[in-house]
């Protein structure tokens, strides 16, 4: 059966990436079986330009008619100043989609290990997977400010930390089977039930081994030993920060895909870097974050592991063989990169 692919290009690098995640798709569906067709349509920027909204209603409507949904990036310095900016189309449509559960593989590739800013023995066999929940906590609470006091309600409902949990024990399942479910029991009512539930859908997965860490605790491992955790799973403001700080240890934000991932609707996968602007069309930015959202994609929305592992395989023979592009220390182009992956699919 066919399946249907949204592309959200966006601004700035983005239609140079998403044509190159697109070319490395296209070479990749044959060896696997893979059909599909690609709807794309004006998001951020590029919305603004053509509805005057960065999420227009006929993005929207055909996100929501997808399979999976492909964004590279948004956001340019013309909309600064624009009534309603670029940015608010990714919220927006994080919000219509309901996506709760957002995924972030963490993987230091060898040819890139100096680039860390940690040791190279420090970052040896580092390969783990960050799950954050993303339509809770104390982001989405009350928020009071009076003149000289303050107060941030922090909600979670048992059953908004028991889709996430399922999230990461799936994708655990598919990995190394353990789950570190970061909380702050020892001080807040909303961690205990987290680690109440937490232990609850640990039952359901009697093959994947559940620990749990305090979220300090956590954020000091993550640069100490952070090969010893493989699904990593926390609410949405922990989950904030700690991504964050995953992302700065392979050195590089070039190499790193994401997920977002709905309950009913479809899922989109994105790479976590910017739109970049300032080299916007002149063929050097890096594609592997592009590259590597689309093996997600075919791992995560289709169970196209084979096809998945394949691309990943690619980039990292690529980038074995010494070929880079600027923001890694090498010469390649963005064309050059991509079919030089493509020649080691």
């Amino acid at each position: 059966m066919t399946k249907k692919i949204v592309t959200l290009a966006g601004d700035g690098i983005g239609p140079e990436i998403m044509a190159a995640g697109l070319e490395v798709l296209a070479a990749v569906a044959p060896k696997i079986g893979f059909d599909y067709s690609l709807e794309d349509k004006p998001f951020g920027g590029a919305g603004i330009d053509a509805a005057g909204h960065p999420l227009p209603q006929d993005t929207l409507k055909a996100a929501k008619g997808a399979d999976a949904i492909l964004l590279a990036a948004i956001g340019s310095p013309e909309y600064d100043n624009a009534p309603v900016r670029p940015e608010q189309g990714l919220l927006a449509i994080r919000k219509e989609l309901n996506l709760f559960a957002n995924i972030r593989p963490v993987r230091i590739f060898d040819a890139l290990k100096h680039l860390s800013p940690l040791k190279p023995e420090r970052i040896e066999g580092v390969d783990f997977v960050v799950v954050r929940e993303l339509t809770g906590g104390i982001y989405f609470g009350e928020h009071i400010l009076k003149e000289d006091t303050a107060r941030d309600i922090n909600d979670y409902s048992a059953e908004e930390i028991r889709r996430i949990m399922h999230q990461a024990f799936k994708i655990a399942r598919g990995r190394g089977k353990k789950v570190t479910s970061i909380d702050k029991q020892n001080v807040l009512a909303t961690s205990k039930l987290w680690r109440q539930v937490a232990e609850e859908v640990a039952k359901e997965f009697p093959d994947v081994t559940l620990e749990h860490q305090l979220v300090d605790s956590a954020a000091m491992i993550m640069i100490t030993n952070p090969a010893r955790f493989d699904v990593v799973v926390t609410e949405n403001l922990f989950g904030d920060i700690l991504s964050d700080e995953s992302s700065v240890l392979p050195g590089t934000l070039g190499v790193m895909p994401s997920a977002s991932h709905s309950d009913q609707e479809p899922s989109m996968y994105e790479p976590i870097h910017g739109s970049a602007p300032d080299i916007a069309g002149q063929g050097i930015a890096n594609p592997i974050s592009m590259i590597l959202s689309v093996a997600m994609m075919l791992r995560e929305s289709f169970g196209e592991t084979a096809g998945a592992e394949m691309i990943e395989e690619a980039v990292n023979q690529t980038l074995n063989q010494g070929i880079l592009t600027r923001d890694l220390g090498g010469q390649a182009s963005t064309a050059e990169m991509t079919a030089a992956i493509i020649g080691n699919l």
